[in-house]
């Protein structure tokens, strides 16, 4: 018995790629548009900060910026200033870790979506029944994935050179934002391998990258602890100092970070089963029906232990934060520059910290509402992997459903912000700041509703375009903060300014509540979410 391809039909319409290059072509595919965006924010933030840059010379006198420099709060909050004298150096020191920071979890997302995802999703089973092996598919999902750090990278100093900063900085800085990214996003791909599911592999992608970030803030603080800055790529970066010193060896250090990530990927992936990962799920065990006898109860169980691990790392970045603030206000106590600006100001100690507690907890919405964004998005990667199936069966109807499930979402971003309040409060207390802890939850909960926008354009992604309800979600708050950083830094048309969320926020506790922006936001969200639920229920299930 013989078979032929039928004239009309697509294999006989040209030649068929080989295997391994379709593959490649896949995870180029899959990856474009996010580089591209991605590149562009990078590419365009720079340019902009570097471009509008004046003189900071203008502002402080030279005693000035030694205490700038040497304060521990300074340093712990946003690095050590370095070259702040140079458009290139101030552009690093303001926005290299934002950048470093967007760059890194969107690739370190990506990075778990192409592989463990499609793995969960069961896409790999037919593709890994053929020639390739499962490390022959890391090998090119790798590959991807450093084409897009490198075109970020490229655009940072692309951005850079543009607004006439030295090419020697403006590679050096890039090349660091290259090899942060190529960090985590090895790191991702290890974890993929390591962890079964893709939610595990990014949570523990995420403790790793706040991990480094904590690292970094206690040896930029403690001159005794400086060299735990070589053991986190954040640190390195800001070793290698664009602009002023330009050294390479930290940045030869970070660039073995990801080729030893890599090598340990390709090492799990070919001592593991299809579906599985290095670190074992029991089969089988002791039935667990606490909590599952209602919707709401079963949401809380599936939220809780997320919740958990995003409450304890918020709360320990507050921790170390407000024991830092007393610094700060020796700082403005005891240089004369710095205490004739905050006299000019009208700022004492009380209401100082009450200024730097507001613009804290004014950032920390742009982590509750990707975390708002990433709780939606799971509930439509269980729906694509099958976990709902069994619950769709049940008299409940999708819209109670998928309600309680933004409900208990939003009640986690609450209690986020709840604990970023107490542990800002007792850091103050353990050295000794004035903050009161009714200032301190007033100003945590001021910023509830920015996160909210979040939570409502992921509703909108969940029920109208299941695929990118994670990116939609973090829309609201993603740009929102670049274009804040922007306008700190430059002087946009009004229309611009007003596109950012943080433009309507009133500085709590420092200013009364801007009731009039916290309640349009709350309607915006409400609007969003419903508009959301009404897609989930027209649309066919994810599959």
């Amino acid at each position: 018995m013989t078979t032929a391809t039928l004239p009309g039909s697509p294999v006989a319409a040209g030649p068929q790629l080989a295997p391994g290059r379709a593959v490649s072509l896949l995870a180029v595919r899959q990856l474009r548009r996010g580089a591209v965006v991605v590149a562009l924010i990078c590419g365009g933030t720079s340019a902009l900060v570097a471009s509008q840059y004046k003189p900071i010379g203008d502002l402080l006198d030279e005693s000035g910026l030694r205490a700038l420099a040497d304060n521990p709060a300074i340093r712990i909050l946003s690095g050590p200033p370095v070259a702040l004298d140079n458009p290139g150096g101030f552009t690093v020191w303001r926005t290299g870790p934002p950048v470093s920071v967007l760059a890194s979890v969107w690739i370190m997302l990506a990075a778990t979506r192409i592989t463990r995802g499609e793995e969960d999703g069961r896409r790999w089973d037919l593709l890994l029944a053929g020639r390739l092996r499962m490390a022959d598919v890391i090998v090119r999902c790798l590959a991807a994935l450093v084409g897009s750090a490198t075109l970020i990278g490229v655009a940072v100093a692309a951005g850079l050179v543009a607004a006439g900063t030295e090419p020697t900085g403006a590679v050096i800085h890039a090349a660091g934002i290259t090899c942060v990214a190529l960090t985590f996003a090895t790191t991702a791909m290890l974890a993929a391998q390591v962890m079964p599911r893709r939610s595990g592999a990014t949570g523990l992608t995420v403790a790793a990258l706040g991990v480094g970030l904590m690292l970094r803030m206690i040896a930029d603080g403690s001159h005794q602890l400086a060299w735990l800055a070589w053991a986190t790529p954040f640190g390195l970066t800001a070793r290698a100092a664009p602009y002023a010193d330009n050294r390479i060896v930290p940045l030869i250090v970070l660039g073995a970070f990801p080729i030893v990530l890599a090598g340990a990927a390709l090492f799990a992936a070919r001592h593991r089963d299809l579906g599985d990962g290095i670190v074992a799920v029991p089969d089988s065990r002791p039935p667990r029906t606490r909590m599952l006898h209602s919707i709401g109860g079963f949401a809380l169980r599936r939220t809780g232990r997320t919740t958990l691990g995003w409450a304890t790392g918020i709360a320990a970045y507050f921790l170390l934060v407000g024991a830092t603030l007393a610094w700060l206000l020796e700082l403005f106590q005891t240089n004369p520059r710095f205490a004739e600006l905050a006299a000019t100001a009208g700022l004492g100690g009380h209401k100082l910290v009450n200024v730097f507690a507001a613009a804290l907890f004014s950032m920390l919405a742009v982590a509750t509402g990707l975390y708002s964004a990433m709780r939606l998005a799971t509930m439509v990667a269980d729906e694509k992997a099958g976990r709902w199936t069994l619950l769709f069966a049940q008299p409940i109807s999708r819209a109670r459903l998928v309600s309680t499930e933004i409900m208990v979402t939003v009640g986690g971003v609450v209690a986020l912000h709840c604990s970023a309040a107490v542990a800002l409060w007792s850091g103050t207390k353990i050295t000794g700041a004035p903050l009161q802890f009714s200032d301190s939850l007033a100003g945590a909960l001021n910023s509830v509703p920015a996160a909210l926008l979040a939570a409502g354009a992921a509703a909108v992604g969940v029920g109208w375009l299941p695929s990118a309800a994670g990116a939609i979600g973090a829309l609201p708050v993603m740009a929102g903060f670049l274009v804040n950083v922007v306008i700190q830094a430059t002087k946009p048309p009004g229309w611009v300014v007003n596109l950012s969320p943080w433009a309507h926020l009133a500085a709590v506790p420092d200013t009364p509540p801007n009731w009039a922006a916290t309640t349009i936001f709350l309607l915006i969200g409400a609007i969003l979410t419903g508009l959301g639920v009404y897609g989930y229920v027209r649309r066919d299930l994810e599959t």
